[in-house]
């Protein structure tokens, strides 16, 4: 007899939008709400935050948590190398954007089921706190930690934004999301929307703002505000300094710098790419690379030829049998170009 020392907490979530005249009805199988009838503007936002509010209630240490993915025998997704990875907070949405999934899932199944993204971290800042002057002693100016946060947030992005927003707005997006304070508000610096090459795009404010995911005020000589309308960027406890951090870095992605002048699908590529490169190697789904970067996989592999041809990556290749992207960047002290990609 095999016993069991705690109760088994089961980690899914789901919610339904019941498309009705006068406005959409939410229903949660998990609890006592059903017909609820919402605004169609505020629909999606409050059906996100109420399956946070199941995840934050059925709490569970961290080494008891498990892929749910794999209780069900994988069935959320194609068949992929097996489970790995931590287990995380994964975000999915039918294609109709009616039935939304909140559930403990491996970095590996998170990665290989469509239309999902890696919610945030949303634990309050002072679990994790240390003395100011000892994390400013032993942190590095940037390392692991700002690239793995950079990728859940582009893997979030890539729910939260349409299909094939374009791959600047998507950078504009993620520099919001990283700065963002914990009311949902942003305030971007001229300066810095200049050296990104965005200064003055008042189409791609106005994409995002057609996508609702922020509204943004009046722009001014020396900075544009925003306010995010997306939940889960009201609700970010993860300190903004650490966001900072990660802002910076996803600027400056090394070692996948592109060169001044590439297009910003070749920026967004590389800052993917970087975000899923360590010690020399990376690797990722043809899909997963596809979603983060708004492109079909036919661009994606375009692009990887400009990265190869700037000397960003040394090679890549297509393991069709995985259907995984595999690359390598160029040895260290190797030359590389300057010059944009023709």
């Amino acid at each position: 007899m095999r016993l069991s020392t705690h109760e088994t907490v089961q980690r899914i979530w789901t919610v339904q939008l019941h498309p009705q005249p006068g406005g959409p009805v939410l229903t949660c199988p998990q609890c006592t709400l059903h017909g609820y009838r919402l605004q169609a503007a505020s629909a999606r936002s409050v059906a996100l935050t109420h399956l946070a509010r199941h995840a934050r209630r059925d709490v569970l240490p961290r080494h008891l948590r498990t892929c749910q993915c794999r209780a069900r025998n994988c069935s959320w997704h194609p068949r992929h190398r097996g489970c790995a990875g931590p287990v995380l907070l994964a975000l999915t949405c039918d294609r109709s954007g009616r039935v939304w999934r909140l559930a403990d899932a491996c970095a590996a199944c998170a990665a290989a089921t469509t239309n999902t993204a890696v919610v945030p971290d949303t634990l309050p800042a002072s679990a994790h706190a240390r003395p100011a002057g000892a994390a400013a002693r032993t942190r590095p100016p940037h390392g692991p930690g700002e690239r793995l946060r950079v990728r859940e947030m582009l893997t979030y992005l890539g729910v939260a934004l349409p299909r094939f927003s374009s791959p600047a707005a998507r950078l504009l997006a993620l520099q919001c999301a990283l700065r963002a304070d914990g009311r949902g508000r942003v305030r971007l610096p001229s300066g810095l929307l200049r050296s990104m090459r965005l200064h003055g795009r008042a189409e791609l404010w106005t994409e995002l703002e057609h996508a609702g995911w922020l509204r943004c005020s009046l722009p001014r000589r020396a900075h544009v505000e925003a306010h995010l309308l997306d939940a889960d960027m009201q609700t970010q406890t993860s300190g903004r300094r650490v966001r900072a951090r990660a802002s910076h870095w996803a600027l400056r992605p090394v070692p996948l710098v592109a060169p001044r002048g590439m297009s910003p699908a070749v920026q967004l590529t590389a800052l993917v790419l970087a975000a899923h490169t360590s010690d020399g190697f990376g690797s990722a789904e043809v899909d997963v690379l596809a979603r983060l970067g708004g492109q079909s996989p036919q661009q994606v592999e375009d692009l990887l030829d400009q990265l190869v041809r700037c000397r960003l990556l040394a090679a890549w290749q297509h393991l069709r049998e995985h259907d995984e992207i595999c690359w390598r960047l160029p040895e260290r002290g190797a030359p590389s170009s300057t010059a944009p990609g023709k």
